[in-house]
């Protein structure tokens, strides 16, 4: 995947998160979750625009890692929001779940790949 189908394809999925924080009850939980899924579900495809710009291949790898993170902390939050009934759309949930799977896979794919070819 180029990796201005990779941005487009953070973009969207930023887009899906902020859909689904809109869509999130008002209550002391609610507001909490949406707010730290909010942050870490739209900083993915901010972080992943500066690690494009990355000084060194180094750099490179510690920034996509940061993307990597907030995947794995946006999953985790995406699920608790699914357990607890938080979102009245277990369908919109679902394809958020899905998608960041799928975005972490391709995120430690990229972090392997840059790893050895930094080696060779």
């Amino acid at each position: 995947m180029k990796a201005k189908e990779l941005e487009e394809r953070l973009i969207q999925f930023g887009v899906m998160i902020i859909e689904i924080v809109n869509e999130m009850p008002p209550s002391k939980a609610g507001v909490h979750l949406s707010g730290q899924l909010l942050r870490s579900g739209t900083s993915c495809a901010l972080n992943y625009g500066e690690a494009q710009s990355g000084e060194s291949r180094k750099d490179f790898v510690h920034k996509i890692s940061i993307v990597l993170k907030e995947l794995r902390e946006t999953l985790v939050n995406l699920k608790m929001i699914y357990r607890a009934k938080l979102h009245h759309s277990e369908d919109h949930i679902n394809a958020a779940i899905k998608e960041n799977n799928e975005l972490i896979s391709i995120f430690v794919k990229s972090i392997k790949t840059a790893i050895a070819n930094h080696k060779h």
